[in-house]
């Protein structure tokens, strides 16, 4: 299989990194930027991806994510999970497509891993946990287990969510935030224990 990574920026470069410890051959970077260098790509145009081509979108930001996801499908692409050998994935996951879980991360029993969903380099997910489409956990952060991550929602570097958490689409945690109780959809919340940001 070749792949082709859909953003060149750092979580693109990541993404190269978990590819090439997989033993996973990329063709090269499609980005809206083009023709810059990036570890020996020269990066290309996204409508250069055709029917049938394999991909990953390797941005961070869960909305461009599923926004770009959404114009490569519209041109054939077919949407590549990508796990690092070094990641842990338990029994009776699920991973849908266009995943990505980065080196040392856990992913544990009877976890739901929604289409473009992230867990970045040593996350942790806990048992009967749901990441939604979209869905992003940061490095360091510790999702207990049977949380529900809604759509496009992100769990900030070094977070943790305690057990039987709802985390609603689109929320932000914020990185170090103590998730005790739910999170309403598009809320943003931080500190210990987490509470909304005040706007």
């Amino acid at each position: 299989m070749d792949l082709w990574i859909v953003g060149a920026g750092g979580v693109g470069r990541e993404t190269l990194d978990v590819a090439l410890a997989a033993g996973v051959a990329v063709t090269g970077f499609v980005d809206d930027a083009p023709g810059r260098g990036v570890r020996g790509f020269v990066v290309r145009p996204i409508d250069d991806i055709g029917v049938g081509t394999s991909y990953v979108v390797a941005i961070g930001a869960p909305a461009a994510r599923l926004a770009v996801a959404a114009r490569v499908d519209a041109r054939g692409g077919q949407p590549t999970s990508l796990v690092h050998p070094r990641a842990v994935i338990g029994p009776e996951t699920a991973i849908g497509p266009g995943v990505l879980v980065m080196g040392l991360a856990h992913v544990s029993s009877s976890v739901t891993l929604g289409p473009h969903a992230q867990v970045h380099y040593g996350a942790t997910v806990g048992h009967d946990t749901v990441l939604e489409q979209g869905a992003t956990v940061l490095p360091g952060a510790n999702v207990a287990g049977a949380v529900h991550v809604g759509q496009g929602a992100t769990v900030g570097s070094g977070a943790v969510v305690l057990q039987g958490r709802t985390i609603g689409s689109g929320a932000i945690v914020g990185a170090g935030a103590v998730v005790t109780r739910d999170v309403a959809p598009g809320e943003v919340v931080v500190g210990s224990p987490a509470r909304p940001l005040a706007r």
